[in-house]
């Protein structure tokens, strides 16, 4: 039975490390397509990730219920084209500048918000999972920490960006040096997602392994 529940959540693991990147598609899409759009630049990257969100629901009705992680992007970004396209010069401008940025920070919290009630990386596990399984303590945990690591990381590139944007609206000499810009919009992203994403890939086995040598050794399993 040991080694049955240590293939599960091994598969839990597998499945974790891959599929819920799906889900972050519109706003991978939405980062990078509104940084090289001119007007309504950001509504019109907002429009696209509302399409791409819808998209997904939609081919996955029949599968699985809809997705937490889907229904808070379909909201927000819903929410930013509106207002993109309803607004003026001066909202576009305070899109692109604070709102852009601003998605990822939003986007964190809300993960991090729901990991104590259901992690957005459990839905995806459990597609792998055997139900049986999805109450115990390695798979909650797994996933707990999976979706709270996660939630962070878009926190932190989040507040990299809006950092650049505060920069740039102090700045007095219009030719001062790029390091920050490379720092805050690149290097911090590009860091972070790697540490996050060679986290995902090596924690749940840790944990399993863990785990299984509690259950051998005849100790209770803890997270």
């Amino acid at each position: 039975m040991a080694s049955t529940e240590t293939t599960a959540h091994q598969k839990s693991g597998a499945l974790t490390q891959l599929g819920f990147v799906v889900g972050f598609l519109p706003w991978i899409v939405f980062s990078v397509v509104a940084q090289r759009l001119a007007a309504n630049g950001v509504a019109w990257s907002a429009l696209l990730a509302v399409a791409m969100t819808v998209t997904a629901l939609l081919l996955g009705r029949r599968r699985h219920a809809p997705r937490i992680l889907n229904l808070c992007s379909l909201v927000l970004f819903t929410a930013m084209a509106l207002i993109g396209f309803v607004g003026g010069t001066a909202v576009d401008e305070w899109l692109f500048d604070w709102g852009r940025p601003l998605v990822g920070v939003v986007l964190g919290l809300f993960v991090l918000a729901t990991v104590p009630i259901l992690p957005f990386t459990a839905e995806y596990a459990r597609q792998s999972t055997p139900r049986e399984y999805w109450d115990s303590p390695t798979f909650t945990t797994i996933n707990r920490v999976l979706s709270a690591t996660w939630g962070v990381a878009l926190v932190v590139i989040g507040a990299a960006a809006l950092a650049v944007t505060a920069l740039d609206a102090q700045a007095t000499d219009p030719a001062r040096g790029h390091l920050p810009d490379l720092l805050l919009n690149w290097v911090v992203p590009i860091a972070v997602l790697w540490w996050t994403i060679r986290f995902t890939m090596t924690y749940p086995d840790r944990v399993s392994g863990r785990a299984a040598a509690a259950r051998d050794t005849g100790r209770p399993e803890h997270g």
